[in-house]
């Protein structure tokens, strides 16, 4: 990702046709909450380097503002994971709990599809991991879930961050 893939006043971001699987671009909104992260980030970044461009910059003294790599993300997220108590835990996993909460809220297998930038709803099934108890009528269990997941990383409650009760 680059600085220039963000649109903060929509609240979007650009995902590149040349850095995904099947070369499809698309736009997918964030959350309120999301904005509030990634705004700090934005402000600690600036003290890396102000130039444009790639999003993630290296802090290490070796590589200092340098973007990072993809290894070099996978790298540090395999470190932090065990340090944090989440086992099973890699840079894909937050993909696959999007589209499991936005199936629990309701949406259509085809619409996560689109937002996934999957071609094949196949392709979205094995991201989607719901039990029996989920399919009913789960969408106020996905909001209370997704809003406490905000709540942890913000400090925000669910109405600050954009979320409904």
């Amino acid at each position: 990702m680059r600085t220039g893939d963000l649109a903060p006043t929509h609240r979007t971001l650009r995902i590149r046709a040349e850095t995904t699987k099947n070369r499809l671009e698309r736009v997918v909104p964030y959350s309120a909450a999301t904005g509030v992260l990634l705004s700090d980030y934005l402000a600690h970044r600036a003290r890396l380097s102000r130039a444009r461009g790639p999003l993630f910059l290296s802090e290490s003294r070796r590589n200092h503002a340098q973007p990072l790599s993809l290894g070099t993300w996978s790298k540090v997220v395999r470190r932090i994971a065990p340090a944090a108590d989440v086992l099973r835990f890699s840079t894909h996993t937050t993909r696959h709990l999007c589209l499991t909460d936005l199936a629990r809220m309701g949406w259509e297998l085809h619409t996560i599809a689109t937002f996934a930038g999957h071609r094949h709803t196949d392709s979205t099934r094995r991201y989607i991991h719901l039990s029996g108890r989920d399919w009913p009528n789960g969408s106020a269990a996905a909001w209370t879930i997704h809003a406490w997941r905000i709540s942890m990383l913000t400090g925000l409650d669910a109405a600050a961050a954009g979320m409904p009760r």
